[in-house]
């Protein structure tokens, strides 16, 4: 993916860009370029200054913070269409690390940061996604705080399905198929659990037919419905008993 028209692009009605007109694009396109990494490479550290901010357009990264002694929590996962850095800030508080091959669409910051405040579609846009992304963040605390291991590793999954079909990487379909971007150690370390729980609920929901495996990375969810039901999250209202 050496270039690529906005136009064109597979996360552009998603991503920081979507509203924006054909004018505003051919002012992005000025501004951007393609950066490719590895899976393990390093995006930015935390405190270290960044020069641009991003889309990811395809792949995941993971943003992880390192306390004084050496421990490390992963704090969240970034997939297709979310963004990287923030306007108006130097640097980011948070390790970012790709966990699979990854694609950025990157914008040179101080451009970027001029655009935000002359160009109302993008300034928008930012505040939907940073809302967004504080949902995400309430609906995590309530993963991490209150639900059980098998709770924990449905919720995991559907959020990664859910995800991957806004942006079209998966159909909408009674038959969905993702492949999971984390180790069962990397989920392990994101939930709070050991390799040991998440292996056995693993292989839990995949015995109750809730998932089925191909690998240790490949899962097929033939019935949504049944794996929401799992998750432990209330979406009927309390409607059905």
């Amino acid at each position: 993916m050496d270039t690529l028209e906005c136009s064109d692009c597979p996360i552009r009605h998603n991503a920081v860009c979507a509203k924006c007109d054909s004018q505003e694009l051919e002012v992005l396109e000025e501004i951007k370029y393609y950066r490719h990494y590895e899976p393990g490479q390093t995006i930015c550290w935390a405190g270290d200054e960044m020069g641009f901010v991003a889309s990811v357009i395809t792949g995941v990264c993971t943003l992880s913070q390192t306390l004084e002694d050496g421990r490390t929590q992963m704090v969240g996962m970034l997939l297709p269409s979310d963004f990287i850095g923030r306007p108006n800030r130097e640097s980011t508080p948070y390790d970012v690390i790709a966990i699979t091959e990854m694609t950025l669409c990157c914008f040179r910051r101080k451009p970027f940061e001029r655009l935000v405040h002359e160009t109302p579609h993008i300034s928008h846009r930012l505040l939907e996604m940073t809302l967004d992304d504080l949902d995400a963040a309430r609906e995590w605390m309530l993963i991490l705080g209150r639900k059980t291991a098998r709770e924990k590793i449905a919720s995991l999954i559907n959020i990664i399905a859910r995800r991957e079909a806004a942006v079209g990487l998966v159909p909408h379909s009674s038959n969905i198929v993702v492949d999971l971007p984390l180790t069962r150690e990397a989920m392990a370390d994101y939930l709070g659990l050991t390799l040991e729980t998440v292996s056995r609920q693993i292989s839990a929901l995949k015995k109750d037919g809730i998932i089925h495996l191909e690998g240790k990375r490949r899962i097929t969810i033939p019935d949504l419905e049944a794996l929401i039901q799992e998750t432990g999250d209330d979406y009927d209202g309390g409607m059905i008993s």
